[in-house]
């Protein structure tokens, strides 16, 4: 007897630097890393492209409007019940709002690169930010 496949499901998301050089941040209120700090994002929603839902879960998790710049790359992770997560991040641009945590954050910050290394954080979210040269100053 064999395994299913994992179920892949496509997410996106957000990495905003301002013009100090922070990283926007959400704190995520629900698994996976619940209480931990990400970028915004979130899964890719039936008939959205990957650009329509960055700026629609931005909007959500922080309140602020933006653009999408370029393609950063992409990350896999892991799931429950053998879930994988298939995560498309685009670096993007803030055009208008006002930061406040929504919906899926319970907390949404800029943070330099002192505060950055005191959170917690997802796995692998540092890692990916270097290799796309995106860390704050």
């Amino acid at each position: 007897m064999t395994g299913s496949p994992a179920q892949c499901i496509r997410c996106v998301g957000a990495v905003l630097l301002d013009e100090a050089g922070r990283l926007l941040l959400i704190r995520r209120a629900n698994e996976p890393g619940r209480g931990r700090w990400s970028v915004p994002g979130g899964r890719v929603q039936g008939g959205e492209t990957d650009q329509d839902a960055v700026i629609r879960e931005v909007a959500e998790e922080t309140g602020l409007a933006v653009e999408v710049t370029r393609w950063l790359g992409d990350v896999q992770r892991g799931g429950p019940d053998g879930v994988v997560f298939d995560i498309h991040d685009y670096s993007c641009r803030v055009t208008g709002g006002a930061l406040r945590a929504g919906d899926d954050a319970d907390g949404a910050r800029w943070c330099d690169a002192a505060e950055l290394a005191a959170l917690p954080v997802v796995t692998g979210l540092i890692e990916a930010l270097a290799g796309w040269r995106c860390l704050p100053r």
